[in-house]
Parts: structure tokens; sequence; C-alpha cells
């Protein structure tokens, strides 16, 4: 790690004690694994989503009170508030102290808009925002205009996240979601059985209704769907079914006994700017992938990876990543391209590049 970026600290959507990890977790682990000092401060758990059961009692009680350092070196920060930010008193700054923690970083990397004030802005001399989705309007969207007038440089997620930012003054790039390879990656085995796997969130961008429509269409095949729900809102065929969330470290085991990763999403606007991180996660775990095509995803059927656009040809590309080849070498290639490694030298130089203030 460069001397000029010897303490990091990342302001977070997602805390690491979820069953899932996002971009900045890995990142984190990455600046940690090479000698940085990395304080990974997220979300905070306030009252009003306790009492509004956004957060379980079950899910809080599984983060730490406190700053937790995890075996790679990371420090965890994950405040308890009364109000959500950003109406509560909360600032980065002030969260840091608190805990007895210097709050002088050579870079800071923020990719929640609801953390952000004026004040973080005194906490380095390079600053750099990360946005992951769409912001179209709402008080995200009004934060977003603030951070990027603070901004040093901004490392966007995918062109539609970028592209909806509008012109940007200062340095720019799209740095894509990676993989961890090594976790996913899968020995020498035989041909997989048909099974179709999705492993992730179960909000509103996930369509339901595609991953009904398959299981009807193939009724001896198996589709199993893996994340923390309440219950499905249509009615689910026999050979769908639900696992609920596991743990990031089982899940390599869990994708070795598929075929086919999904990623059915659906119409929402705002699946057009994602970077799904599942997409490389099924491909370094030898699975062929059927998406539905958005500006950001496309086909790239030699590393079987087949996309569609409407019902009439969600079959069809189904069929294609069914027969494609199992495991699929050709995808374990392209994912070891996009390794959280590989995206962390690029990370690097874009910081080391930035004016200082």
């Amino acid at each position: 790690m460069s001397a000029e970026l010897r303490r990091i600290l990342f302001l977070s959507h997602s805390h690491a004690f979820r069953t899932f990890r996002v971009g900045s977790h890995h990142y984190a682990r990455e600046f940690a694994r090479r000698g940085a000092e990395v304080v990974h401060l997220s979300t905070p758990i306030s009252h009003v989503h306790r009492r509004l059961g956004r957060v379980s009692r079950s899910e809080a009680s599984r983060v730490p009170r406190g700053p937790h350092r995890d075996r790679d070196g990371v420090t965890h920060i994950v405040p308890r508030t009364t109000m959500p930010t950003p109406f509560g008193r909360l600032t980065a700054g002030r969260e840091l102290q608190h805990h007895g923690i210097d709050t002088r970083f050579d870079a800071v990397l923020i990719d929640q808009p609801l953390l952000w004030d004026d004040s973080i802005r005194e906490l380095t001399d390079r600053l750099v925002y990360r946005p992951t989705d769409l912001y179209p309007a709402g008080v995200k969207a009004r934060m977003q205009k603030s951070i990027i007038a603070a901004a040093d440089g901004v490392t966007a997620t995918s062109s539609e996240v970028l592209r909806a930012l509008g012109p940007l003054r200062q340095p720019h790039l799209v740095l894509g979601n990676g993989v961890d390879t090594a976790h996913f990656i899968a020995s020498a085995e035989p041909e997989r059985a048909d099974v179709c796997i999705y492993v992730g969130a179960l909000d509103r961008r996930f369509d339901w209704q595609q991953v009904c429509a398959w299981a009807r269409a193939r009724p001896r095949m198996r589709f199993v769907v893996v994340g923390p729900s309440p219950a499905p809102p249509v009615m689910l065929p026999d050979n769908v079914e639900l696992s609920g969330g596991v743990p990031y470290s089982t899940l390599p085991t869990l994708l070795h006994s598929a075929r086919v990763g999904m990623l059915p999403l659906s119409d929402d606007p705002l699946n057009a700017g994602r970077s799904p991180m599942k997409l490389y996660e099924y491909l370094a775990a030898g699975l062929s992938v059927v998406a539905r095509a958005t500006p950001v995803l496309g086909a790239d059927e030699s590393a079987g990876l087949f996309t569609y656009s409407d019902e009439n040809s969600a079959l069809a590309a189904l069929d294609d990543a069914l027969s494609h080849a199992s495991p699929n070498v050709a995808g374990v290639e392209r994912a070891r391209q996009q390794s959280w490694s590989a995206k962390t030298d690029l990370l690097v130089d874009f910081v080391l590049k930035l004016p200082r203030r």
C-alpha cells in the first residue's frame, strides 16, 4: 500500500454483519490486507427503524455496539441513534471521536448519501464519492448533489449511474463491482444437476413473476431462491424452494450445487444502473447465468451469460444457460478478470492521482 494511503475511511450504506456483502466491505478488506488502517462506518441502526420493524431485533443483536475489528483488520462501526440519518445529530466525525479514533484520513470514500454532512470534508484531503445506485429524487438525491459539490473524485459502479450524475467537474470513472474469486471458485467437478439459483435481496427489484414463469415452464427443474424476505407476493409453484438468508461463508457450497444463476430483474427503473455483484459470483462458482438485459448488463454467450428483454425471450435465454457447458469454465476465467484485488489496484491508482486539498 502506498505511504500516501495509510488511513482509509469508508462511509457505507450497509454494515458487514448481515448475510450479504457489498462493495465497501470488499474494498475495506483489500485495503486492510495491504497494510492500511481501515475504518468502515455504516448507516446507523435507529430507534425509529427498530420501532417500525425495518431492523429486526435479531439483526440488531448481531451488530456489535462500538468498534469491532474483524479478522482482516478492518474496524467496523455501526452507530446506534434515536432518529434515522440524516434527521438526527449523528456526524461521522463526532462518532469517531466518541470512540477515540483519529479523525484525519488519507482518503474518505462515501457511498451512502444519508451519511453526508459538511464536516466530512474536514476529515481528509481526498474525498471520493462512490455512488452505487440511482437516486432520481428525494433526500438522497439532494444530499448526493452536496457530496458531488465537495468531492475530489467520483467512482461510479456503472456507466448508467455515472450518466445520471450529470456533468462532473472532477476526475471520474466507472469501476463496476467485482468478485472474491478465491472464495467462490470450485475445484474440478462433474457436470451439475439442473438447478437454477438466485442469491440476494428480494425487494421490489426482484421479479417473482419471471421465476414463477420459468418454474411452470420447466416443472422438472428445481428453482432455489436464497435471501432474507417476508412471504413472497405470489403463489409459488412446487418446484420453487425458499431457503431464507444464508451466511456469506456458506454461499460457495450452495452455488456449487447449481447449474444456472438467475438475475431476474424487475422493470423497476432503479435496475437500469445496477452492477449486480452476484453476476461475477455466479460465474466464479462455475454457473452459467440468465439475466434480464439492462443498459449495464449485456449478453456474453461465450462466457455463459445469456440475457432476455421480455417474457417471450426469457425462456429461450434460460434454456441456453442450461445448455451451456457445466461447470462454466469460460465464466470462471471472465470472473478472474474482475477480482476485488484488481478493482482495488484501479481504485488506489485513481485516488493517488487526485489533487489534494
